[in-house]
């Protein structure tokens, strides 16, 4: 290992937006449809567009912030540059519950389609398969998990427009062309604001990852530029898919009624393609999670390295980078330890905690973006009105609900890793006195 090692820059925007896309797994829009659709009483499609545009916002702030510090830290980086180093560890803090676990979550719910499929295997098997396949593929590097993405991201686009193509043509055949227009996904059955609201907010979960790039602008080229075009990107085009996959798997199954909403999907995949498209769409959700699980360690690995690189973080293991694979391999590995949690973890327990995480870390983003207005506009750069304080304080006041709709022992959890990560931060700076360490690599080259 190098201390002088740095991150090669190879990513461009294209690569990027591949990345955002596979952390978002767009294939789990299926996957919860039943779950809105019950919700909001069949208006799953308005859920999804309400939550996109929610979710702009944020998205909006995250560009803002990574074209002003183009640096990997994402959230954590964004508050300790704008508002204090303190503040930052905590977000940062905070943001290790969806970096860390989340990839630990995703191995598990790829283990767990598998084991139903073939009950004989232990799940364990799957969840370590996934782990070191993974693993291996980042520590390698981010061009060639790229590459990987790009094949395993077309394949689950493919599936996902199979399934609307053939959710139309369920629909064609019994109502004509005029059944393919209809008010219906968005209305539902006896829908109201407040279902719709609380529907919102549960899809708003299948949103989180599209700042997951910002972490790689190091190893972006022109990051200044391409970061933030890649976030609004990410967040259009998964919001996209989204809303019309929504609208005609709604059409197919009016109403948010379903013997298990769990497995809306899996039923309506066998309606309207039989049991081989059924077999299809499951195979495309393993997949789904795997390119998932790349791009969720990929990630989690950049933000350890981010904090080990300025010393909040033991610098020694976290703040190295490999001399002959320029990837942060030691971080890489210390995420697929704790995913090995997921051998004794269930899908419930381990997804309780993430978004606290995630929707704390998005709200001081937003925050940051006002401040770093307020600081521009004292020293004579007056930044946009809107960009820079309009629409953060909608993000703030969005992120804000959302949050609250998380349930107790989310709040609990995400509470206790809080404070957690006070005493620790209380250790390291002898009581909040001085600041943390500072960024070992405060300007990069921007080229």
């Amino acid at each position: 290992m190098s201390d002088t090692v740095t991150l090669s820059r190879t990513l461009r925007l294209p690569s990027l937006v591949i990345f955002g896309l596979a952390y978002l797994t767009p294939l789990i829009v299926l996957g919860i449809f039943g779950v809105i659709a019950s919700q909001t009483s069949g208006a799953s499609a308005s859920a999804y567009l309400l939550a996109l545009i929610a979710m702009l916002f944020t998205a909006n702030s995250y560009g803002r912030m990574a074209a002003a510090f183009p640096v990997a830290g994402s959230a954590y980086t964004y508050v300790r540059k704008t508002i204090d180093g303190r503040v930052g560890f905590l977000v940062g803090w905070a943001t290790m519950l969806d970096y860390l676990f989340l990839p630990m979550v995703i191995w598990l719910i790829g283990g767990s389609y598998l084991q139903a499929q073939f009950p004989a295997v232990p799940i364990a098997v799957w969840i370590i398969g996934f782990i070191v396949l993974t693993t291996v593929l980042n520590i390698v590097g981010i061009k060639v998990a790229d590459r990987v993405n790009l094949i395993l991201m077309s394949f689950q686009i493919l599936v996902i427009a199979f399934f609307v193509v053939l959710s139309l043509s369920d629909v064609f055949s019994t109502g004509g062309a005029a059944g393919l227009v209809s008010a219906t996904p968005f209305t539902g059955v006896d829908a109201n604001l407040i279902a719709i609201g609380g529907g919102a907010a549960v899809a708003a979960y299948s949103f989180l990852g599209f700042d997951a790039v910002t972490t790689f602008t190091e190893e972006t080229i022109d990051p200044r530029r391409t970061v933030p075009k890649a976030i609004m990107l990410i967040a259009l085009i998964g919001g996209g898919i989204f809303v019309v996959v929504a609208y005609a798997v709604q059409l197919v199954h009016p109403g948010g009624v379903f013997e298990n909403s769990d497995a809306a999907a899996f039923e309506i995949a066998r309606r309207i393609g039989g049991h081989l498209f059924g077999a299809i769409f499951l195979a495309a959700l393993v997949i789904a999670q795997f390119t998932s699980g790349i791009a969720a360690q990929a990630a989690g690995s950049r933000l350890l390295f981010a904090m080990g690189r300025d010393g909040v973080l033991p610098r020694r293991f976290f703040g190295k980078l490999s001399a002959r694979f320029h990837t942060p391999v030691l971080s890489i590995l210390a995420i697929a330890v704790i995913g090995l949690v997921a051998i004794v973890m269930d899908v419930s327990t381990s997804t309780s905690f993430i978004n606290f995480g995630a929707f704390l870390a998005f709200i001081m983003v937003n925050v940051s973006v006002i401040v770093y207005w307020a600081q521009q506009r004292r020293g004579g750069n007056h930044l946009g009105v809107m960009l820079y304080l309009v629409c953060p304080i909608i993000g703030v006041l969005v992120i804000g609900f959302l949050l609250t709709q998380l349930d107790i022992h989310a709040v609990v959890l995400g509470s206790i890793w809080l404070v957690i990560g006070a005493i620790i931060l209380a250790f390291t700076t002898k009581g909040f006195r001085k600041q943390p360490s500072d960024l070992a690599v405060d300007s990069v080259e921007m080229s």
